[in-house]
């Protein structure tokens, strides 16, 4: 399989689910004005984002999911390298970790929510698609 038609590559590049290539949010995860403000549609395909009101309502266990994912690893990482720091400085570091990282997470949780949901379909849009969307407006 062509690497830039897996799920993997529109999550880790932040694009279109179903095209690859648009651009899925619409600013970077840190620019903390527009965190997770994501585009009606793709500016490549013009297929929509989302499918439903409240859908993105389900990333949140995506994102519960990757936190615990990034503290267990944080505790571990300190756990091997310093051993011997006390709980607090560890509770302390992870807390941090959390904070730093939260505005990456919550882009990854949304992103991968809709790659669970909508496939790789490419650029052009097939008749039903378009069908459908002359039918809905």
């Amino acid at each position: 399989m062509e690497w830039k038609r897996t799920r993997l590559y529109s999550i880790v590049n932040f694009t279109c689910p179903y095209c690859h290539e648009g651009a899925f949010f619409v600013s970077h995860p840190y620019d903390l004005k527009q965190a997770g403000d994501l585009h009606k549609e793709c500016a490549v395909c013009h297929r929509r984002y989302s499918i439903e009101p409240g859908f993105y309502y389900g990333a949140m266990y995506v994102a519960y999911a990757l936190a615990v994912a990034w503290s267990v690893t944080m505790y571990v990482a300190m756990a091997v390298l310093t051993p011997n720091a006390s709980l607090m400085v560890q509770f302390a570091s992870i807390t941090i970790g959390l904070l730093l990282a939260g505005p990456l997470l919550y882009a990854l949780s949304k992103i991968t929510w809709a790659n669970l949901f909508f496939s790789y379909r490419g650029v052009a849009r097939t008749q039903e698609e378009m069908a459908a969307a002359t039918k809905g407006q």
